[in-house]
């Protein structure tokens, strides 16, 4: 089951930024005294009580302004809140109440999620200090000095009594995020899968708006598909709907387990694809390019190597990926789809032994040495599969520095010689031996 999620959300300049970086332990958003300083949501996974959760930041909310940048903060933080299973409203216990948290208050009491009010910066705690927050009708505030790390404990405490109220039956089904441009035939894949009209299917491009989740079973087997919006260039993107719809999308390809990157196999591989594949290759994410509309392609033996020759070429950086000719109004090799889905699921769940993986890497570096810098050579002295969804292997060495990239890209292509990591991404880390 996915973590539970903490959105934090208030006015600008109310301290959310360093209560976030307090909780995830290190200092991912940006905190600087001016308001508007963290203008995207930022995520990050922490633990409270032994309970793993997702805490998302995001930026201030102005919901009077008519400035474009402030619309778009809104935005992003009305995605927060329909992400969220609680909600922290943060507010300024040294400032006080002003119009935009009684302007934030009313949006987050029609939301319908729980809600716990934190006073932040109350440095020197005392009752009276509160009093005035009951007005906003949001129940019991909370003070706290995230500066000070005082508070924080007693909001997370709160905050975990309604994890268990969205908490049912463990959702075991693969989880498959379709993402694509518009109009490539993400909808007509997903009702063919499905076997049933389930989402509108148009020639208009952008017809599905949200991130739209549908169960079903196959052969005994439970899946999710997740179909999501076409997603678009930014400069394409004309309206905050669309904006919210893409934000969206990207957030299905976090909480997949397996991504379907479908192609209009007439346009071929655009620019928009690649940055597409990029961001899923950048979340770990194991995937198949579907290259959809292949009824329409005029063929002869070779269009298929064609096509491959041209993929391998554009996705250099996941050289790894797997492909498949298909046509979702045709129904041609949609059946494909779902082994396809699994077969690089188990691929990115593929434990290596570490005996195996020492002998692996150990024989590799003596047949090819890595480079020497400055009279040094990197000194490998045990490796380790540490992590799975993506792979991570861990390799404990002389001095990390002494890993180059085009070495470490060298390794990785031995791992999936040997072992088969095809659809998947893997990482390797370097750590010093001696801080072991």
């Amino acid at each position: 089951m996915s973590n539970p999620v903490i959105a934090i959300v208030g006015r600008p300049n109310v301290g959310k930024s360093t209560f976030f970086n307090k909780v995830a332990g290190r200092k991912i958003s940006i905190t600087e005294n001016r308001p508007g300083v963290t203008r995207d949501r930022i995520t990050a996974d922490a633990e409270w009580r032994g309970r793993p959760f997702t805490l998302i930041d995001t930026g201030g909310i102005e919901l009077k302004s008519d400035d474009t940048m402030w619309k778009q903060i809104a935005v992003q933080a009305q995605v927060a809140i329909d992400m969220a299973d609680v909600i922290l409203f943060f507010t300024d216990g040294k400032e006080g109440l002003t119009s935009s948290d009684y302007d934030v208050s009313d949006v987050l009491r029609k939301c319908g999620k729980p809600v716990v009010l934190v006073v932040n910066k109350v440095d020197d705690y005392s009752p009276d200090k509160l009093f005035e927050f009951y007005s906003l009708g949001l129940g019991e505030p909370f003070a706290v000095s995230s500066e000070h790390s005082r508070g924080i404990g007693d909001v997370l405490d709160k905050a975990s009594e309604f994890f268990a109220l969205g908490e049912g039956e463990a959702d075991e089904s693969l989880k498959i995020a379709v993402v694509g441009k518009p109009n490539a035939g993400k909808s007509s894949l997903v009702n063919k899968l499905l076997g049933q009209e389930r989402t509108i299917v148009t020639p208009i491009a952008g017809t599905t708006r949200d991130a739209v989740d549908t169960r079903f079973e196959r052969e005994g087997k439970q899946y999710t598909i997740i179909d999501t919006a076409g997603i678009r260039r930014k400069r394409s993107v004309e309206d905050d709907v669309e904006y919210y719809s893409v934000l969206r999308a990207f957030d299905a390809v976090r909480r997949a387990d397996v991504v379907l990157l479908v192609v209009d196999a007439n346009e071929g591989l655009t620019e928009q694809d690649v940055k597409i594949a990029g961001y899923v290759h950048e979340q770990g994410k194991p995937s198949v390019v579907v290259m959809n509309k292949w009824d329409t392609i005029e063929k002869d033996t070779h269009t298929i190597e064609k096509f491959e020759k041209e993929l391998k070429e554009d996705l250099k950086f996941m050289d790894y990926f797997k492909s498949v000719y298909i046509s979702a109004k045709t129904g041609q090799r949609t059946e494909k789809i779902l082994s396809l889905a699994e077969e690089v699921y188990a691929n990115a769940s593929r434990r290596i032994p570490t005996g195996e993986i020492n002998d692996l890497l150990i024989d590799a570096m003596r047949v090819s040495e890595p480079p020497s810098y400055l009279g040094r050579r990197l000194k490998l002295y045990f490796a380790s599969e540490v992590a799975v969804h993506p792979p991570l292997f861990v390799l404990m060495v002389n001095d990390e520095k002494l890993l180059h990239f085009s070495y470490a890209r060298y390794l990785e292509n031995v791992i999936r010689g040997a072992y088969d990591f095809s659809g998947t991404p893997i990482k390797i880390q370097v750590r010093n031996h001696k801080e072991s």
